[in-house]
């Protein structure tokens, strides 16, 4: 072995590298299927595809990649500013919203410090706490939903950073607006609250937690252009904060970390309040047809206010590889410790009704 391999941090001799959702390619390959004749309800991904007025956008843009992107992101800045009455100097653009955990890692985490998240958030909270030598908290969070006066009563001199996804992935569970008042007022100034917001989108009435960052409050709140916006392959987000650590951030983070084609993307699809609508009329229809089909199965789920619902199907990798030869890719749940379940995204309606045909049939044969 080489020496320099010696020299590794070790709090990464243990670290698992993210899994994420198969993808079709793959699958055909493995199955010998038609790439065509398969779908992916694994990713909590925008079954209506991007905007048509993103696709147009970076359509035209396409045409001067020669030239470097905006390395500071002026215009789509100021876009997410004025549709959520910030500053520019309150957003953060980021490769992805999970560039926004690696940028608070950069600027805020040491080894030794810990970090704080509920037992069923998502995984990379605590792969990034530990990429930065950092200990995880992990909370129980009962009937899935975050125990947030148990994540208060957790926070300690060592604890730098609590994440609350909300609405949660993987279980799609959501706090409401007086649970996280009243965590907020007990948030000592040491610690900085990152509200994960992929999902925000999606949800009738959600909490109002940018208003923690007009009070000054050490809040940034994630956002990202991968789920409503349909934009998941330009990996594209945003992180909003007070100007003090937006300019943390800012020096955290690579030169050119967003491309020009997902800037331009992401500009045109901000601003298309009628695609986002429709996408939201398509979860709200597929929600409902998941939730009820699983009701009729006598399936437990987890009711869901994102585009995605956790259920109980007894053995989640066997039902999951089932279904993969069939040519329908859905997410098993060991990872997030949960072996008995499995997560489904929200599709067309005959893609949502044909996932349910296939898990009847996988469930009847196991």
């Amino acid at each position: 072995m080489s020496s320099i391999i010696k020299e590794a941090h070790p709090w990464l001799e243990d670290l698992v590298v993210y899994d994420p959702g198969k993808p079709i390619e793959e699958t055909a390959r493995e199955q010998g299927l038609d790439p065509s004749d398969i779908i992916k309800l694994a990713s909590n991904e925008n079954p209506l595809g991007p905007s048509p007025k993103a696709v147009e956008a970076m359509k035209a843009e396409a045409e001067k990649v020669h030239i470097y992107p905006d390395g500071g992101g002026y215009r789509l800045r100021t876009a997410i500013a004025e549709k959520f009455a910030f500053e520019r100097e309150n957003v953060v653009i980021s490769n992805g919203s999970n560039e926004i955990i690696e940028l608070v890692g950069h600027g805020f985490l040491s080894p030794g410090d810990n970090v704080i998240a509920a037992e069923h958030a998502f995984v990379v909270y605590k792969l990034m706490a530990t990429l930065f030598g950092a200990e995880t908290i992990e909370v129980p969070d009962p009937g899935f939903v975050h125990d947030l006066d148990a994540m208060a009563a957790a926070i300690n001199s060592k604890t730098r950073m609590i994440f609350i996804a909300n609405p949660n992935n993987p279980t799609g569970t959501m706090v409401g607006q007086e649970a996280i008042d009243r965590f907020m007022d007990r948030v000592p100034n040491h610690v900085m609250v990152i509200f994960d917001e992929a999902y925000f989108e999606f949800v009738h009435g959600a909490p109002d937690t940018l208003k923690y960052i007009r009070e000054g409050r050490n809040v940034v709140v994630m956002r990202t252009f991968s789920k409503i916006q349909g934009l998941a392959g330009l990996r594209i987000g945003y992180g909003l904060t007070t100007p003090e650590i937006a300019k943390v951030l800012h020096k955290c983070r690579q030169p050119f970390n967003t491309n020009s084609i997902a800037q331009a993307g992401a500009i045109a699809g901000l601003g298309d309040d009628e695609h986002q609508q429709r996408t939201r009329d398509l979860n709200d229809e597929g929600l409902a047809f998941l939730q009820q089909s699983f009701s009729e199965m006598g399936l437990e789920y987890v009711p869901s206010f994102a585009n995605f619902v956790l259920v109980k199907v007894g053995d989640g990798d066997a039902v999951f590889s089932a279904m993969l030869k069939k040519g329908v890719i859905i997410r098993a749940m060991r990872a997030y410790k949960l072996p008995e379940w499995v997560r489904i995204s929200v599709g067309t309606m005959p893609q949502n009704r044909r996932c349910i045909d296939t898990l009847r049939e996988a469930l009847s044969a196991l």
